[in-house]
Formats: structure tokens, C-alpha cells, sequence
């Protein structure tokens, strides 16, 4: 084995794309699109690539046909930075997901963020810098 391999440039890197599995892949669809306005950037049928920022993805799938399923614990959490987390938190406190929890700033973080569940229990974090 090669002590030292050559690792190809991480300047080649062309996109990222974090996979998150379903049991209803329709509905967990329809949450991305309609309520965090997400566009499908790369349909693979049973697998749904949604753009998030730059080359950030968080993609969808079917948990029968992807390498992994479902499962009813999820230690995962999807951040989305923006501009204005109160305007954000206003919006998503009207649509009622789950697990809808109050903005809080955090000093020691540098962040206001607040968190919310998607359909089937992946926790997604809203936040912005604190000036």
C-alpha cells in the first residue's frame, strides 16, 4: 500500500449532497418544495435532488430502493442559513410542523436560530449570524 497516495484536488469537488431516507417520498417531497421552496435540481426517480444554497443538496429517497431505510430515530439536523431567521420562523410557525421550537440566540454560537421537524421527523435548523 502507497504511504502517501495522491488525493485528487478537493477544488474538484462539484457538488454536496446530504441523503436523507423516507417511507413516504411523495409527501417529504411536497414539504421541500412547498414549505422551504426548494427546486428540484436532479430527478433520479426514486431518488429527489433538491438545490439548497450554491452546491449545497439535500437529497430524498425511497427507502426501498436506496442503501439504506427509513428509521424512526434520526440524528440528523439539515441547517439553512438566512438573512432574517424571526421572517423565517413567522412563515414556518403558520405552516405548524412538528417539533416547532422558539428562536433563541446563542453568543457563545454566534447564531438565532430555531428548529422544526420535516414529515417524517428529520429536524431542520433555521438560522442567522447575530450581528
Amino acid at each position: 500500500m502507497n504511504k502517501h497516495p495522491q488525493r485528487p484536488p478537493v477544488s474538484a469537488n462539484r457538488k454536496m449532497i446530504t441523503f436523507l431516507y423516507y417511507k413516504d417520498l411523495p409527501a417529504a417531497m411536497r414539504f421541500y418544495e412547498e414549505v422551504l421552496g426548494l427546486s428540484l435540481a436532479i430527478d433520479q426517480g426514486w431518488s429527489k435532488i433538491y438545490h439548497v444554497t450554491g452546491e449545497a443538496h439535500v437529497g430524498l429517497v425511497d427507502e426501498t430502493r436506496g442503501s439504506h431505510r427509513a428509521h424512526p430515530v434520526k440524528p440528523v439536523q439539515i441547517c439553512i442559513r438566512v438573512e432574517d431567521v424571526d421572517a423565517w420562523y413567522a412563515y414556518i410557525e403558520q405552516v405548524g410542523p412538528d417539533g416547532l421550537r422558539p428562536p433563541r440566540s446563542s453568543a457563545e454560537l454566534g447564531i438565532r436560530a430555531f428548529v422544526f421537524n420535516d414529515p417524517e421527523g428529520y429536524q431542520i435548523e433555521i438560522q442567522s449570524a447575530l450581528t
